[in-house]
């Protein structure tokens, strides 16, 4: 049975305060483990790369094997999916660390959906954006 991970990054600015969040839950959407992370400074698209790894840590340590993916960053699930080519080099190599989590699953999907339905991992990345200021 698939796990959804809901994740979300930003930055006030861009570069700016960064922060990232993801939640993770089981197919009926209970809530198995949240994850925030205060980011320093980096840009809008960094942030949704590092909660990506953020989340897929998460599911990882909870032995999460059939996994899909929920982000509000259209360019980040085109690129993981294989349909963008990342071009920026500082995108490359969170890329490529996405890249080599997701070879921990069995079976791994992202989507993308409207920021409004991802309001639980949007909140985790502005708490962690909160703490910084």
């Amino acid at each position: 049975m698939a796990h959804l991970l809901f994740t979300d990054g930003g930055a006030r600015g861009n570069p700016g305060i960064g922060g990232a969040g993801a939640i993770l839950s089981d197919a009926q959407g209970i809530i198995l483990g949240k994850a925030s992370q205060k980011l320093g400074i980096c840009t809008n698209n960094q942030a949704e790369y590092m909660a990506l790894i953020l989340g897929l840590n998460l599911a990882i340590k909870n032995k999460i094997s059939e996994l899909t993916v929920f982000m509000d960053s259209n360019l980040v699930v085109e690129q993981v999916s294989g349909n963008f080519k990342v071009k920026n080099a500082d995108l490359k190599k969170l890329f490529l660390d996405v890249q080599k989590l997701i070879l921990k699953f069995k079976k791994i999907s992202f989507k993308h959906i409207p920021r409004a339905k991802n309001k639980l991992a949007d909140k985790l990345a502005n708490e962690a954006m909160d703490a910084q200021m």
